[in-house]
């Protein structure tokens, strides 16, 4: 059996034979080697050195022209100073450890060992792929900046301080993973931001003993407060405006090396009904949308079960005239209320999944062409009246309005059992759903903050700038309930005072 060396012991000084075996060993598979590992030795003015690195991650002109070319053509022995002083390109780190080379290699960096060193160089030489900035897709925008985050975590903090220009933001550096370490930041503002909040954000990542974080949106589901609650308790964005906006409010937002996206905390649940397109209309439009918003979400909710319920036990309290109609639509659906319901809503559901995995062009026209053939058909066949058509119709055109897809996703689920119960026990099951529903978002919490808040627990002034809109002069604070560091955003009496170019 092979005698594996320990991975925090220092393994320097030692011959470059014995470097490259021990290298060679950590990056052994069933295959053999790895093909992009390269390890030289070179003899230069009768001293061994060893050049080693994974090709496929450096840029590999940088590291001829600028290690590889000085490193040869030296007319002198070299040393970890000498090299140090001689090659001071880019980023240079030295390491002791064989742990520190496996997680420092697996980063592009090119490690030059000069022999019976106590230490190894390390040159970061990283060749990163990434891709442009580019339109947001899945937060679309009439008004405000277009741009969304790209999978490059430096792209993207680059995008941050570009739009918060101030020495307050702070940025953490943390790595998550044992298999597959990745590069996470914890972004806040120092003089805006909760102290307890951000001891919580950060407490919750160094705890994290997991192999890998494949995405932004995986790591917020390990750092929620309630991992088997169906409400997302943290905000997800692609926009870095709405990140930024998030942060100058008092929040903390996390990025995660390769993830097109953020995580702002803590949230509540009507913070997954803003847009930042709300600050860029008048104030008077923004109010307006962000009310509608409320409203389709709740009419998304029950508007359908309320059909089911009445439908199936409170028939008596239609309209005679409409009830005539809806008998006339029933009369050759051979299907009860609520097995009628639940077929719809599953058609639609795969009309919308459908579309959402087709590529674009072919995703929009399966959703237009699709729900227009199939519903007319299922109408004509007797499947289903036409009267729930438009109802179910409604209550998905409804749930498109939210901006957040976790939240619609959240509010399409919780639709079914709330069917279910009204076609059993009426308006009476929907009361009790809803009941139920309410109590459990009221025990519900973001980083320890109620998620209902500001409605529960109730804090008026936080109203206008949650459910509503008000003209600029009149958001002098921010929100109370997330307990910022510092409340007031300006003086009130000094943004009021409108004077002429005269005065």
């Amino acid at each position: 059996m092979r005698k594996r060396r320990h991975w925090k012991k220092n393994l320097f000084p030692l011959k470059a034979d014995e470097l490259k075996k021990i290298v060679k060993e950590q990056f052994e598979s069933t295959t053999g080697t790895n093909p992009d590992l390269i390890f030289k030795t070179y003899e230069i003015q009768g001293e061994k050195v060893a050049v080693f690195y994974l090709s496929n991650l450096i840029n590999s002109d940088k590291f001829e022209t600028s290690i590889l070319n000085p490193l040869l053509s030296s007319e002198k022995p070299w040393t970890n100073k000498s090299l140090l002083n001689e090659i001071p390109i880019g980023e240079n780190s030295t390491a002791s450890t064989l742990e520190e080379i496996n997680n420092q290699i697996i980063l592009g960096e090119v490690f030059i060992y000069i022999e019976q060193e106590s230490e190894i160089i390390a040159y970061s030489l990283i060749n990163k792929e990434k891709r442009s900035l580019e339109k947001a897709e899945t937060e679309s925008l009439v008004l405000g900046p277009k741009i969304a985050f790209t999978e490059s975590i430096i792209t993207n903090i680059n995008i941050v301080r570009w739009r918060i220009r101030s020495p307050k933001l702070v940025i953490e550096e943390y790595k998550v993973g044992k298999t597959v370490p990745r590069d996470v930041r914890v972004v806040y503002m120092k003089s805006i931001a909760n102290q307890e909040d951000i001891n919580t954000v950060k407490q919750r990542i160094k705890d994290l003993d997991v192999d890998e974080i494949e995405d932004s949106i995986v790591l917020k589901q390990y750092i929620e407060d309630d991992q088997f609650n169906l409400f997302p308790q943290f905000e997800i964005t692609e926009l870095p405006d709405k990140f930024s906006y998030g942060i100058t409010k008092g929040k903390i937002g996390v990025l995660v090396e390769n993830s097109p996206s953020g995580i702002i905390a803590p949230a509540n649940a009507f913070s997954f009904l803003e847009s930042t397109e709300d600050l860029y209309m008048r104030w008077q439009a923004g109010a307006f949308l962000r009310i509608l918003r409320f409203i389709a979400m709740f009419f998304s909710i029950i508007i359908t079960p309320i059909y089911v319920a009445i439908i199936s036990f409170q028939y008596d309290i239609i309209p005679t005239k409409l009830l005539v109609t809806v008998g006339q639509s029933r009369a050759v659906v051979p299907f009860s209320p609520i097995l009628e319901a639940l077929l719809l809503e599953f058609l639609i559901e795969l009309l919308r999944e459908a579309g959402a995995r087709l590529p674009t062009k072919v995703g929009q026209t399966m959703g237009i062409v699709g729900g227009i053939v199939i519903g007319q058909a299922a109408v004509a066949a007797g499947i289903t009246s036409n009267i729930l058509l438009i109802v179910v119709s409604m209550s998905a055109l409804a749930s498109f309005t939210t901006p957040s897809y976790l939240l619609g996703t959240t509010i399409r689920i919780i639709r079914m059992p709330l069917i279910i119960l009204s076609g059993i026990f009426g308006l009476l099951g929907l009361i009790w759903a809803l009941s139920f529903l309410i109590i459990h978002m009221l025990r519900l919490t973001s980083l320890g903050r109620p998620f209902l808040t500001p409605l529960y627990p109730l804090r008026l002034q936080d109203f206008n700038k949650v459910f509503y809109r008000l003209p600029p002069d009149y958001t002098t604070k921010r929100v109370e309930s997330y307990r910022p560091k510092k409340l007031k955003r300006f003086n009130a009496e000094e943004a009021s005072q409108k004077k002429d170019i005269d005065q």
